[in-house]
């Protein structure tokens, strides 16, 4: 496999030694172009290779969000049984949406989108991902005009693909009936295991948000009770208005503390989750497409038997019409021998990725939950400290009171 930077996005360096095939993309520095509805973000994504199909060792081009929304679309209507990695999703807020947080979640999000690809032994040799990193914009907003795929559904077309995946159709050839989903007991494995994978992602990824979330409010209200201690200790004086004012200054501190792990907590935890979400609603759509093929295979094969039928049966009358009868149904076996390769394909590819899938996801779950854990330690060891320090303090002032 080619080398390239982590999921993480830290950088595989450029020295490697030139018999060593290395790929490294960074998406940097987001600018905001444009005013009102027509504002967007623009990105440096900067490629630095040794691989020969590259224009050289190093490009810098400018991408927008919709280039990337491009690229996946691209890569998801032509790697069939291959997850693609998931983009990080618009913001529906027009106040969040060029805030400076959420600008960097979004670099973020598209920095390991992008490294995903780029590290998958597959999509690595994609050329709409050479295009992406190397095209002008003129190019890339043509190619963009041009796109169209499941991802430009509306989300309810997107909702409905997808219970095709659990509904139970029949159909009737020869007088009998045969289901047209698959039914494979480690694919029903696979289904459930997916289904649940996401309910218990999104139940920790709120959870998370909550404790986002409690992290600021109390540091704000840390902030808040610092400021009111030290306005009632410049009333009091002496040794108690001075233990008053370093009470409301530690507070502050303290505030600022809370305040900083609580975006940490935000980009090393929460959105680690979040991604994670969006990675299995990636391989969701994955499953429809692998259901729609196995859909197409039966209906070929059935319509093929129906044909080889007919023409049997003209061939007995020895009717006139047995020779264009004859092209059909080659013709449309070979279209179901097709459809059942890319079935077949899909499958194993499938089986594939949800090895990956899984191995790096306890990778990536297991350093996510690891900062969590870390962080949570700094801060209570921050804030026991931070009090512990005034205590000797406060109680000079209530002994001499």
């Amino acid at each position: 496999m080619i080398a390239t930077r982590s999921v993480s996005g830290s950088s595989q360096s450029p020295r490697s030694p030139s018999s060593q095939p290395y790929l490294s993309v960074s998406v940097t520095d987001p600018v905001k172009l444009g005013n009102g509805v027509q504002a967007y973000i623009s990105y440096r994504v900067i490629t630095k290779t040794n691989l020969p199909e590259y224009q050289g060792p190093e490009k810098i081009v400018i991408r927008r969000y919709s280039d990337f929304v491009w690229l996946r679309d691209r890569l998801f209507e032509k790697y069939k049984g291959i997850f693609i990695p998931p983009l990080p999703e618009k913001s529906a807020v027009e106040k969040f949406r060029f805030s400076a947080e959420f600008i960097e979640m979004r670099r973020q999000a598209l920095d390991i989108f992008v490294n995903r690809i780029a590290s998958h032994h597959e999509l690595q040799q994609s050329e709409d991902l050479r295009t992406f990193l190397q095209a002008d914009e003129e190019t890339m907003e043509r190619l963009r005009s041009q796109e169209t795929g499941i991802f430009k559904k509306k989300p309810a077309d997107l909702m409905q693909i997808f219970k095709d995946v659990q509904s139970k159709v029949s159909d009737v050839v020869l007088g009998k009936e045969k289901p047209v989903e698959e039914s494979n007991p480690e694919y029903e494995k696979l289904k459930h295991y997916i289904f649940e994978l996401e309910n218990h992602l999104a139940e920790a990824q709120k959870h998370a948000y909550r404790l986002v979330k409690r992290h600021r409010e109390l540091g704000q209200s840390l902030s808040d009770f610092g400021k009111a201690v030290k306005l009632l200790g410049a009333c009091e004086g002496n040794s108690l208005g001075k233990a008053f004012s370093e009470l409301g200054t530690k507070s502050e501190t303290l505030s600022v503390k809370l305040q900083k792990e609580a975006h940490q907590l935000l980009m090393n935890f929460e959105e680690p989750l979040k991604d994670y979400v969006r990675a299995v609603q990636s391989i969701k759509a994955t499953i429809a497409e692998r259901a729609n093929a196995f859909r197409r295979q039966c209906e070929l094969a059935e319509t093929t038997k129906l044909k080889e039928i007919n023409l049997n049966k003209l061939t007995l009358m020895r009717s006139d019409k047995v020779g264009e009868a004859e092209i059909e149904y080659q013709e449309l076996k070979a279209e179901s021998e097709e459809a059942t390769r890319m079935f077949e394909m899909i499958v194993r590819l499938m089986n594939e990725e949800i090895v990956r899938f899984q191995e790096q996801k306890t990778l990536d779950m297991g350093i996510a939950f690891h900062e969590f854990a870390k962080g949570q330690a700094r801060l209570a060891n921050g804030i026991a400290n931070a009090w512990r320090s005034l205590i000797p303090k406060l109680e000079a002032c209530s002994s001499s009171s």
